[in-house]
């Protein structure tokens, strides 16, 4: 189906796979997979005030995630396609990307440990990195589903609903089938926009945008996986991995944004970032009032150094002093000769 013809009811199309430059084939979909990454990039650029990031560590986060997400799709779908990879002569087919074989969750799970090593060795404050990645990285996802597009791979089963996906072979041959890669295009936008406004209304404790981004995926994830027809499976079991690790996000992101919910009730925003996540505005602040204490003990141990401010003589200049006139003497200078 590389080459099939694309329906959409009235609508027919045969987008090219790539375009050819000296002889070297470049693909749409890197293409479109960059553009995916740049734009989230950008958008990250745009936020970092929010999450308490330089322009320069955005930068350096965007090339570990870029880094960490595309081996980490690659060795994702290798892992689980061990057969095909592993074995007298297979070996070197790891290297070949250009044939195919990529996995989303792999990319996102190496992309933001990538990350997170980075923000430790910067001393960011990681829940905060957390809740960035988990704001920008649906954009990238929402462009990087068209690669499948022009692809023409991951499609679902046969259907005849109305929003069906036609393709056609070259011997005539149609088939109607599930659009998966245009539902999570779409699923991936409204978590964006979700994500979004409520990191400006709503967002109650630090690593909840990350969190929720989670859960949002992971939803969707389940659902859309069960309709595909190219899943990665575990072994001969017939369970899905992806679909597998996404019910494991909804339940491990759900139970921690009720217990942070709960323990950042009434609590100031910069409390409550995750334990271990370091915070760099609480030594800044314990450290004022410490500052603050010892100036007023020192005003109340040492009312001294108020005669100073005043200009009144300190103690040791009263002793110094020459002691008073004895009233005789007063009384001689006004008495008349």
């Amino acid at each position: 189906m590389m080459d099939a013809v694309i329906t959409f009811g009235n609508l027919q199309m045969n987008p090219p796979r790539g375009i050819s430059i000296a002889g070297f084939e470049i693909y749409f979909y890197g293409i479109i997979i960059a553009a995916g990454y740049i734009l989230a990039g950008l958008y990250t650029l745009k936020q970092r005030d929010s999450y308490k990031l330089s322009a320069d560590n955005v930068i350096d986060i965007f090339l570990c995630a870029m880094i960490g997400g595309l081996v980490g799709a690659r060795l994702y779908y290798v892992l689980f396609n061990f057969n095909d990879y592993f074995g007298p002569g297979k070996w070197m087919n790891i290297l070949r990307v250009r044939d195919g074989g990529l996995a989303v969750y792999g990319g996102i799970i190496l992309g933001c440990l990538l990350a997170v090593l980075y923000g430790r060795k910067k001393k960011l404050n990681l829940a905060l990195l957390l809740d960035a990645a988990g704001g920008a990285i649906p954009i990238g996802q929402a462009i990087g589903r068209w690669g499948n597009f022009i692809n023409r791979e991951a499609y679902g089963y046969e259907t005849m609903l109305p929003w069906k996906m036609g393709l056609t072979d070259a011997s005539g041959v149609t088939i109607y089938v599930h659009p998966t890669f245009l539902y999570e295009s779409l699923w991936n936008v409204a978590g964006f926009l979700l994500l979004h406004f409520f990191s400006k209304k709503w967002k109650r404790f630090n690593g909840q945008i990350f969190l929720m981004y989670v859960l949002w995926y992971g939803l969707g994830r389940v659902w859309i996986e069960g309709l595909r027809t190219d899943s990665l499976y575990l072994g001969g079991s017939g369970i899905r991995v992806s679909q597998a690790l996404a019910a494991a996000c909804i339940a491990v992101s759900l139970v921690l944004l009720i217990v942070l919910g709960i323990r950042s009730k009434n609590k100031p925003l910069e409390q409550d970032a995750p334990e271990g996540v370091e915070d760099t505005a609480e030594p800044e602040m314990q450290d004022t009032t410490d500052d603050a204490a010892e100036t007023t003990e020192e005003a109340v141990e040492e009312p001294e150094d108020l005669a100073d401010i005043s200009g009144d003589e300190t103690p040791e200049d009263t002793e110094d002093a020459p002691e008073p006139e004895e009233p005789e003497s007063s009384e001689e200078q006004v008495e008349p000769e």
